[in-house]
């Protein structure tokens, strides 16, 4: 086994990234406060091919240093919008058709292990805040939540780690099907 260097991993351009076909799943970032998280975000989007990132409320945007060192330039290869509000947001995608699921602790989750995406419906994912959460208002206007099953003594993840973990099983689940 040896490591590849840089220039043998084949990728894709920045240009050519807009016109290949992506997974019909957006993401909506609700108030979150870390551009790092925020910069997470896009690189894990540019991985999985996410079609969009609504980025919601208090929530960093490009152009950003702090987004910048953790995007690694996958702010140029992701559609991004922001919104102030996260609700309008949601609502805004429901009316479009989207499956909304957010992506928290709550008392009637579906397991992520057992979430089954309906392959003919595009999904947004909503991610929220670092200390909070999603908000319950913006929980109430999605179908449902998610929830990462979690063994150890903590209560939650970090929020782009979440991110990582759901976005990598969706896509697995419906993405692989689409782009390999």
């Amino acid at each position: 086994m040896r490591k590849l260097k840089i220039f043998e991993i084949e990728r894709i351009e920045a240009d050519e990234f807009k016109q290949v076909d992506k997974i019909p799943v957006v993401l909506v970032l609700d108030n979150i406060r870390s551009a790092h998280n925020v910069g997470s975000f896009f690189r894990t989007a540019d991985a999985f091919r996410i079609e969009h990132i609504f980025l919601c409320g208090i929530t960093a945007q490009p152009p950003s240093n702090e987004i910048r060192k953790t995007a690694l330039g996958a702010t140029e290869s992701v559609n991004w919008t922001y919104m102030d509000d996260s609700v309008e947001c949601v609502d805004k995608l429901k009316e479009k058709g989207f499956t909304v699921a957010g992506v928290e602790q709550v008392d009637n989750p579906v397991l992520l292990q057992d979430f089954c995406p309906e392959k003919s419906k595009p999904l947004a994912l909503v991610f929220g805040n670092e200390v909070k959460g999603v908000r319950q208002r913006v929980l109430d206007n999605c179908h449902f939540a998610i929830e990462i099953p979690q063994f150890g003594t903590k209560h939650s993840l970090n929020v782009s780690v979440s991110g990582g973990i759901v976005i990598w099983e969706v896509f697995k689940k419906i993405g692989l099907q689409l782009i390999g």
